[in-house]
């Protein structure tokens, strides 16, 4: 576990036990748990800690979209609304973070992902 991202780490482990005790594949594991984010109107953190399970698992834009449709008569228009909302919030935060990663990262001389400086 990381001592940067121990509520991360924890969250990450947790998914990663779930998927592995359920019966589903992980792409309908997650595809649950984007229904599930939905229908709890979750904060854009939530759907943050797992974007990258629900990546893994191969899951798109449509596939999340194609979610929203089908719960909206179960949840609600207002609801199905604030979620993307939120995904689009996580998704901004999450490249941001990314781009002060990447920039930080060229300061200092290093490729993102690579450790030491890029020798040319």
């Amino acid at each position: 576990m990381s001592t940067d991202t121990p509520v991360l780490d924890t969250i990450a482990d947790i998914t990663a036990a779930s998927i592995d005790h359920a019966s589903g594949t992980a792409r309908e594991f997650m595809l649950a748990r984007v229904a599930a984010l939905i229908a709890v109107d979750a904060p854009p953190a939530s759907y943050l800690a797992n974007a990258p399970a629900v990546m893994e698992a191969g899951i798109t834009a449509d596939d999340i979209q194609s979610v929203m449709i089908a719960i909206a008569p179960v949840v609600g228009t207002p609801r199905v609304v604030a979620a993307a909302g939120h995904i689009m919030r996580a998704l901004g935060f999450a490249i941001a973070v990314g781009d002060a990663e990447a920039g930080q990262a060229g300061q200092a001389g290093q490729v993102p992902g690579q450790q030491g400086p890029v020798m040319r």
